[in-house]
């Protein structure tokens, strides 16, 4: 049941949608299309923009009455969304936006004509249109187009949210991604950005020799990673799927095949929680190169991102939150048992002394390895000191069993992983290639779930794959939702992903 409150707002929104009908109607009656149609030949107005020193000025003579000067600019088309509007008798001032940025709009009656003014009486905020006209400035310098040809290319019949006090709560706004996008300052060039920093990551790799595949989205075992899958089912076959959950096993086979450098850029799906760094579906790079390892891999990863940076015109000192995050190369490179032993203050090689700071945390220990308990003190008092970008390399190699050991010390495996402001952005590996070993460590990380557990499977056919013979090789996996929170200064992640996963509308 209605508010009065909520009843006062339905009734303004039914007036202002019966309004803009009526002008629908009008724009009929004066013989348009309210929904427009092919706009051929029209200028991005970044473009449009560009060509402000075509604007020739002609000084006033001496001795002439004129009050400003003469000027004359390129004839030019535009398209756009109306964003502003304001009415002045026979003069109008409307500035439009496309994806490339906003200009001010000159409608005069004398200039127009008189259809052209009637039509001009039926826009409203959030109307799509072109117009044909000169380019030149106001006497305020702002540079506008003088209209001479008005098209409607879009009547709205919802007004767009109000300036000041519609699209503020966060929910709404990925909710109504749209109306965020077209009103909502900054989000549509972040999203643009976005785009530019994986188009950049593509180029940086292919510029490596690398080869973009695409894997399937459809498991019958979620294999890759230690995380529950979204369970699906195939009606034809009969058979239980999997969402996956990483991309890294279909992509070692094609190495088997002789796929030497290759990559995907893709959605997994974990169905975990939901937080500002988290969302149960979200876009992974993973890259596995032949004959490399876990250093070539930090290499490339240092490469992308500095790529990407470069790419959207950024300096390498990027704020984020109330921090600066430093992105010159090269970025720091540390042991985690280095980092473990500055920020617990006791030896990563001490058992005892790692299981008394692990219960003064209040984390429980009895029945865990010793390697696990580590770990969490690492997660919770390391991690956060982490502002980076800093890679943390040679992690304890019971914690990674898909990870190739140091000759020199089993105990540890070539993995690191990418920390920018607390955050994991990247994780790579020299990977294991050994098939009767990559057997067994499947079989311990599996030992101990319930069978019909949907992550307790293990892929016979990966292991299959490896006794044929997969290279030694570096495999790379980046965030790219993360990425990009960091280089467009995104505090949640929610507010990179265009559409992320809400709860239904009640």
């Amino acid at each position: 049941m209605n508010t009065p409150a909520d009843s006062r707002s339905t009734e303004k929104v039914g007036i202002h949608e019966t309004a803009r009908r009526e002008k629908l109607q009008r724009i009929r009656d004066l013989g348009h299309d309210p929904f427009g149609g092919r706009f051929d030949d029209h200028l991005a107005i970044g473009e449009i923009r560009s060509r402000e020193g075509e604007i020739e000025v002609i000084p006033i003579p001496e001795g002439s009455d004129r009050r400003s000067p003469e000027m004359h600019g390129p004839k030019v088309r535009a398209a756009g969304r109306i964003v502003l509007q304001r009415k002045k008798g026979k003069l109008i001032f409307l500035d439009i936006r496309d994806w490339t940025g906003q200009i001010q709009l000159f409608l005069g009656k004398n200039q127009v004509g008189e259809e052209g003014w009637e039509l001009a009486q039926c826009l409203d905020l959030g109307d799509l249109i072109g117009v044909d006209g000169e380019l030149r400035k106001t006497r305020t310098g702002e540079l506008t187009i003088f209209v001479e040809k008005l098209h409607i290319l879009t009547k709205t019949i919802e007004p767009p949210p109000e300036k000041f006090h519609g699209m503020k709560d966060p929910e709404l706004r990925q909710r109504r991604r749209y109306l965020d996008l077209a009103f909502t300052e900054g989000v549509l060039e972040r999203f643009l950005r976005r785009s530019t920093i994986v188009q950049s990551i593509r180029e940086t790799l292919r510029g490596e020799g690398f080869v973009e595949v695409e894997g399937p989205t459809l498991h019958t075992i979620a294999g890759g990673a230690a995380a529950k899958p979204f369970a699906t089912h195939h009606n034809a076959l009969d058979i239980p799927l999997n969402l996956r959950i990483a991309l890294e096993l279909h992509l070692k086979r094609l190495m088997v095949g002789g796929m030497e450098r290759v990559f995907e850029i893709g959605r997994v799906y974990r169905n975990e929680g939901i937080s500002p760094r988290h969302n149960p579906e979200f876009t992974m790079l993973e890259v596995y190169q032949a004959y490399g390892n876990y250093e070539s891999m930090m290499d490339l990863t240092e490469k992308c991102i500095v790529g990407a940076i470069e790419a959207t015109g950024q300096d390498f000192k990027l704020p984020w939150g109330e921090q600066t995050i430093d992105f010159t190369p090269p970025f720091a490179r540390k042991t985690y048992d280095e980092l473990f032993e500055e920020q617990a203050g006791v030896s990563p090689n001490d058992n005892a002394a790692v299981k008394v700071v692990a219960e003064k945390i209040g984390f429980e220990t009895a029945g865990k390895h010793p390697d696990v308990i580590k770990n969490e003190v690492f997660e919770e008092q390391v991690e956060d000191s982490l502002t980076g970008p800093i890679f943390v390399m040679d992690y304890p190699a019971s914690l990674c069993p898909l990870t190739k050991r140091k000759k020199d010390n089993p105990a540890i495996a070539e993995r690191f992983e990418l920390f920018i402001c607390g955050m994991e952005l990247a994780n790579a590996y020299t990977e294991l290639n050994d098939p009767d070993l990559q057997k067994a460590n499947f079989e311990n990380q599996l030992a101990g779930l319930a069978e019909e557990d949907s992550m307790a499977k293990m892929d016979h056919d990966f292991i299959l794959a490896l006794k044929h013979g997969m290279p030694p090789a570096g495999g790379l996996g980046i965030g790219i939702d993360r990425l990009v929170m960091m280089l467009t200064g995104a505090e949640s992640i929610r507010e990179v992903i265009l559409f992320p996963l809400l709860r239904p509308e009640a």
